[in-house]
């Protein structure tokens, strides 16, 4: 095992405070048990378990009126190629269970892209399905004894640098359109691209989790909530090669015609590292919107950018009403980030007039050690970047540069932020809108 993932688990494990969120789902225990053994499974790391799984999880369908069941995975290096669970189910992966994703491709399923991005995000066309999926499920939970699902990305990061992929990567775990989802207490390592994919999801809760994969993974990222509403991350550590937790909601005419926003959105205790992306991102695929999201007791560590907001002109949408407080950074490139033309199109029928909104987002009680530029604020002509609001925010430096703030099109308000921000952040007229956004106290309140 990898030293860095080690120390993952070790800093996740501190962590761990078991906290309650809000959202959490009220999820029953189930009535009914089975262990994949039933099944013809076999946990030697090569027999291919697929037919297992898909087996195990049709005959606990028959349960689901009777209060729910849950598939029993014990210790074993389980093999398997996608499959699909379903509602009232917990699948429970015991200590020293890993579910491990074929490494052969004609094992993942071919599917068709998602409605608001018109094509995978990757190629043009159909994408792999994920290694485990939900459809239009109620009450899902993943869970377990610190079990694993390796996703055993590395020949699909070989395939995907070689341009060898005729579809785009697999995830590893995706719910779509479902509700009351939970995902706990498991580890997640070398996914071929996202690791949690929420998409059109309602209520999804994830804790007590670990996520890695090593920083040479290409566009790998962690947990991806996506055009869903009512999210709460909490308690959890991920180190990715890309990003660590990106925050989107469809590409561009397609997730504009989709129109289902990213919204109600809590983030919390999380330990978060990146290597050639951030720690945490706002889109850029964000053209259904991005709306009301919290963000608190953040660390930050030895990533490319710690907070990015990404957009594009053509996008549409918005990212508006985020307040992120509480954060601590250490060793991190560029500390605060604001985007107008970032990533691609899918492809030619983009409306180039759809302008993307960014406002009323509040960064506060920010420390952070050894940040090499403070701020990079590029907002877009059409349609600047407004109320960025800045306060009590200190960041130390050992760069030799002499800008750390870098700001257009872009224009806020700041107060006790060392180093001191560029003109377009100090605007008293700004001031209002942005202590709207908070308590009395200065602690964070969406409106």
């Amino acid at each position: 095992m990898p030293v860095a993932l080690l120390l993952l688990l070790a800093l996740c494990n501190a962590i761990r405070v078991n906290g309650q969120c809000d959202l959490k789902p009220t999820l029953d225990s189930r009535p009914h048990s089975v262990s994949i053994l039933e099944f013809g499974a076999v946990g030697d790391g090569k027999t291919l378990n697929t037919i297992a799984f898909q087996n195990a999880i049709f005959y606990l369908k028959s349960f689901a009126d009777k209060g729910g069941a849950q598939l029993y995975v014990p210790p074993g290096r389980w093999l398997t190629g996608s499959f699909n669970l379903t509602s009232h189910l917990t699948l429970f992966l015991e200590k020293g269970a890993v579910i491990l994703g074929s490494q052969d491709p004609s094992h993942w399923d071919i599917v068709e892209p998602l409605p608001s991005y018109g094509r995978g995000t990757e190629l043009p066309g159909k994408r792999y399905r994920s290694l485990i999926n939900g459809y239009m499920l109620h009450d899902v939970v993943i869970t377990g004894d610190n079990g694993t699902i390796d996703g055993q990305g590395l020949i699909w990061w070989e395939w995907f640098t070689s341009h060898s992929l005729n579809y785009t990567r697999p995830n590893l775990v995706e719910f779509v359109s479902s509700e009351y989802v939970l995902v706990s207490n498991i580890t997640l390592l070398n996914a071929p691209a996202y690791n949690i994919h929420p998409v059109y999801c309602s209520n999804v809760h994830i804790h007590d989790i670990a996520v890695y994969a090593p920083p040479g993974s290409p566009y790998t990222v962690g947990i991806v909530p996506d055009s869903s509403d009512n999210v709460c991350i909490e308690d959890c550590c991920i180190s990715m090669g890309h990003d660590a937790i990106a925050l989107k909601s469809g590409w561009d005419e397609y997730g504009i015609a989709y129109g289902r926003p990213t919204t109600n959105v809590l983030i919390r205790r999380v330990q978060l590292q990146s290597s050639s992306g951030s720690s945490l991102a706002f889109g850029s695929e964000m053209s259904g919107g991005i709306l009301g999201v919290q963000v608190q007791q953040l660390q930050l560590h030895d990533s490319l950018t710690g907070i990015e907001f990404r957009t594009k002109k053509g996008r549409g949408g918005y990212i508006k009403e985020v307040i992120i407080s509480d954060v601590n950074m250490q060793n991190v490139e560029t500390a605060f980030s604001a985007i107008g033309n970032s990533g691609s199109h899918p492809d030619d029928k983009f409306d180039p007039d759809a302008l993307p909104i960014l406002e009323k987002i509040t960064l506060q009680n920010i420390v952070g050690t050894n940040i090499n530029m403070a701020g990079n604020f590029i907002g877009i002509q059409e349609s600047p970047f407004t109320s960025i609001c800045l306060s009590n925010i200190s960041l130390s430096t050992d760069s030799t540069l002499s800008d750390f703030w870098r700001c257009s099109f872009v224009s806020g308000f700041s107060e006790s932020v060392s180093p001191k921000p560029c003109p377009e952040l100090e605007n008293l007229d700004t001031s209002s809108s942005c202590f709207s956004l908070l308590k009395p106290n200065g602690r964070a309140e969406i409106l």
